[in-house]
């Protein structure tokens, strides 16, 4: 199975009866899954259904979904806010006991803010279920497109993370093959350390000395750095090849090869072996950024 990206954008849209209805669905990284909702008042019922449809299929990510509703080809209905009306007509007799003031007149009534209410035809309980269960289905159609798109930018990921793997193993084999680094080669550089100071003082133990520098000079061997370097390189080849929600262990590769190109870089006592050091730390670092917005 292919990587998967965690950022993607997906549009799913329709027509239910009087209902029109379109999801715009988008994701970015995060270190688990987060889903945020924006949906009109009263359709709850979709966004339990939604919560439980992204949850199987996603894993890492925050999701936002925008759902919009609106009913068209309904015919309005004017209607008369009743209480409000005996409200205003019980205020208005009160007011013409105390002074002189001419009879309200309809329009002047029908004017004031509650009285008259213009809403759409009511919708049958057998209408809002069929729409709740096509919008639940639309979000469904969405989040395959958003799915589709973060493997389609998982795919371009797994090229980029094999390359920089590439870059990895070629600067491990130069590290290799640096003659500098070779327990010989330290040694010597020590010994010659050593008679300096021997030159310059009688009252240094040389059979110590020696001791001391050959305790350093196997200290310096990156040996194990890179046969540990190799086997990250290894695993993640094989995770980024077996695809699928990898992002969390292949983050962990990208630690362990950071700190064993730091342990490298701190044992040595070689120029070139210190730049190619350096030069690990970069592309590692590039690798971890990328790895950061796999799932």
């Amino acid at each position: 199975m292919a990587l998967s990206s965690m950022t993607g954008f997906a549009r799913a849209d329709g027509v239910c009866r009087s209902y029109v209805w379109a999801w715009e669905v988008k994701s970015v990284n995060a270190k688990g899954l987060e889903l945020r909702l924006r949906l009109p008042p009263g359709w709850d019922a979709v966004e339990m259904m939604a919560r439980a449809r992204a949850a199987a299929v996603l894993s890492r990510g925050t999701v936002h979904g925008n759902l919009t509703v609106r009913r068209e080809g309904v015919a309005p209905q004017v209607r008369v806010n009743e209480p409000v009306l005996g409200a205003v007509l019980s205020t208005m007799r009160e007011i013409g006991r105390r002074i002189e003031a001419g009879p309200p007149t309809l329009d002047g009534i029908l004017a004031l803010k509650g009285v008259i209410e213009v809403v759409d035809e009511d919708e049958s309980g057998e209408d809002r279920q069929i729409a709740e269960a096509t919008i639940a289905d639309g979000f469904s159609q969405a989040l395959n497109g958003l799915i589709e798109m973060r493997r389609h930018e998982g795919v371009a990921l797994g090229r980029v993370l094999t390359a920089r793997l590439d870059e990895i193993e070629a600067l491990a084999a130069r590290a290799e093959a640096a003659p500098g680094r070779r327990p010989e080669a330290i040694k010597a550089r020590l010994a010659e350390q050593v008679a300096v100071l021997l030159d310059a003082s009688d009252r240094f133990d040389a059979d110590r000395l020696h001791q001391e520098a050959i305790l350093i000079a196997t200290k310096a061997d990156v040996r194990e750095e890179l046969d540990r370097l190799s086997a990250h390189i290894g695993q993640a080849r094989r995770l980024i090849t077996q695809g699928h929600v990898v992002g969390r262990r292949l983050d962990f590769l990208a630690q362990e090869l950071n700190r064993e190109t730091n342990t490298l870089c701190s044992k040595s006592n070689d120029v070139e072996l210190t730049n190619i050091g350096l030069e690990l730390k970069s592309v590692v670092e590039q690798f971890r950024e990328q790895v950061q917005n796999l799932e």
